[in-house]
């Protein structure tokens, strides 16, 4: 019997569609970027925002850091999507590998964190944890990601007639 479960996937021009989970994903890996636009928001308590998140601000600027990954993962998906610059391609593919680099730095954040708290445990860095985890195991497991970062559409050059 034929599956048609996965039509969903597919826009308009017939291109697998970005999964809506990875943007999700992103935002958690870029949670430092989110505060820091928060942050730009507040006038007078930009430092109590921040350090209401981060205590330290070596974890900020470490969170910033690692959320610099996603941005940029971000930007690809963006232009990718146009389909304006060429040389996006190649690095599209590797969109997998770049969010398992930015969890691994993100475990190593957290590692850090609760270094700096004697490991004790708090709801928050148990939320971060679990946030992790299961950032990891979409990344990992995800049949719609492998089949969007398979996808090898290229924009077609469109002659103009005169």
């Amino acid at each position: 019997m034929l599956d048609f479960s996965r039509i969903n996937w597919l826009d308009d021009k017939g291109r697998v569609k970005t999964p809506k989970f990875l943007y999700l994903v992103l935002v958690f890996l870029a949670k430092g970027w989110c505060v820091f636009l928060m942050s730009l928001t507040q006038a007078g308590q930009r430092d109590g925002l921040v350090k209401l998140f981060y205590p330290l601000k070596s974890d900020f600027v470490s969170a910033l850091a690692t959320g610099a990954i996603a941005v940029f993962i971000y930007g690809l998906i963006v232009f990718e999507r146009k389909g304006t610059l060429a040389w996006i391609y190649p690095l599209f593919h590797k969109i997998r590998w770049l969010l398992f680099a930015s969890i691994f730095m993100e475990v190593v954040l957290i590692y850090f964190r609760l270094l700096h708290t004697d490991f004790v445990f708090h709801w928050v860095k148990g939320l971060e944890v679990l946030g992790v985890f299961w950032c990891f195991l979409y990344v990992f497991k995800s049949q719609h990601l492998g089949v969007y970062l398979k996808n090898d559409y290229e924009p077609k050059e469109e002659s103009g007639a005169s």
